[in-house]
């Protein structure tokens, strides 16, 4: 209670004062930037997400780890972690140019027509920044726990200008492969649309042909000679991952999708991420903002399934957000609501340590 109460009395009094909003939106920030390249904490995430997971379900939680797991090793096929790497660019243009449509009541293809002659607006290219880096961090994990620990696993805010130029490099590198494979219905509906970008999301082959293009256009956008995008040895050769580093993988997407959307809001409306949190466990949040966050979910959901087996595209749920049943776009929100808690939490739990160091050195 005296965690709470010290932070409404921060919140309220920040509000007052522009120079002292903008102080402890950083500090939030900061907090929450630190938090994402702390293994402990993914960890903990990761634990808090699987338990509300089966809660949801009706079912009861098993240890988030079973006997052995800690140390354990899974084999992981070289060439379906190559393609996963490398499809981050076009799962975060698909979620992207979705919520856009739905946003301005146009359809996918008239988004991504936009963006591929370089007619996509300032606030178009702001969200979809947002989406690639919101995909690249889920997968991060996959490929090694240790990879959020680098500097560069930051909060989007911060990030130097040439690194978010290569993330939308890869969204319109994505774009233009994806505006070809959707001339056929480029003048038809919403639904005919929709379904062709279910149909092509669920398509082995066209991940592979997705993935291979993505890889070569990166090296020619460095000015280096791209390298085969898998060799003869990549298509039998296997990596072990440890059992643990997977699970938790698995189970921090909801995390990076919140706090994608925490940044998002603190760039775009200067929206303290401490107020946000609220927002959205008392459920108070605005039925625009509660979509951006609901897709960054789908997104991160999305970008883990390849690296947990190439197969899982070809399932029937892995399809636009806009064509999901009511009852997957809940488990996404509990998902989000989860992570707010834990996030909040810590945030309040953080800014009164600061406060009271403050006290103590004045």
């Amino acid at each position: 209670m005296a965690i709470a109460s010290f932070l409404l009395v921060y919140s309220c009094s920040s509000t007052k004062n522009p120079n002292d909003t903008t102080m402890q939106m950083n500090e939030e920030l900061h907090v929450i930037d630190s938090l994402l390249r702390d293994t402990s904490y993914a960890l903990e995430i990761a634990k808090a997400q699987e338990a509300s997971y089966y809660e949801g379900t009706g079912q009861t939680a098993p240890p988030f780890l079973g006997p052995g797991e800690d140390t354990a090793t899974v084999t992981k096929s070289v060439k379906e972690e190559k393609i996963a790497i490398n499809l981050a660019g076009f799962y975060a243009l698909e979620c992207g140019i979705g919520i856009l449509s739905e946003q301005q009541n146009t359809t996918p293809y008239a988004i991504l027509d936009k963006m591929v002659t370089g007619k996509a607006d300032s606030g178009d290219v702001f969200l979809l920044n947002r989406f690639a880096n919101a995909s690249w961090k889920a997968g991060q994990p996959f490929r090694s726990l240790e990879r959020i620990q680098r500097p560069i696993f930051m909060v989007f805010n911060f990030l130097s200008k040439p690194e978010v130029d290569k993330d939308y490099n890869q969204i319109v590198t994505a774009g233009k492969k994806l505006h070809a494979a959707m001339q056929p219905v480029s003048n038809a509906g919403l639904e005919e649309q929709l379904q062709l970008l279910k149909k092509l999301l669920q398509d082995t082959s066209f991940a592979l042909s997705m993935a291979g293009y993505l890889d070569s256009s990166y090296y020619v956008s460095q000015n280096q000679q791209a390298p085969p995008f898998l060799t003869p040895e990549d298509a039998t050769a296997t990596v072990a991952k440890p059992v643990k580093d997977q699970k938790i993988a698995t189970n921090v997407a909801g995390f990076y999708a919140l706090e994608c959307g925490l940044s998002f809001y603190a760039a775009k409306e200067k929206i303290l991420p401490s107020v946000l949190l609220q927002s959205i466990l008392k459920d108070s949040i605005s039925s625009d903002k509660k979509l951006v966050f609901l897709r960054f979910a789908n997104l991160t959901w999305k970008a883990g399934q390849p690296f947990r087996g190439l197969e899982r595209i070809t399932r029937d749920i892995f399809m636009p957000a806009r064509l999901l049943p009511e009852d997957e776009v809940e488990k996404d929100w509990v998902q989000v609501k989860t992570a707010a808690k834990m996030l909040l939490n810590t945030l309040k739990a953080e800014m009164q340590e600061k406060a009271v160091v403050e006290v103590a050195t004045n």
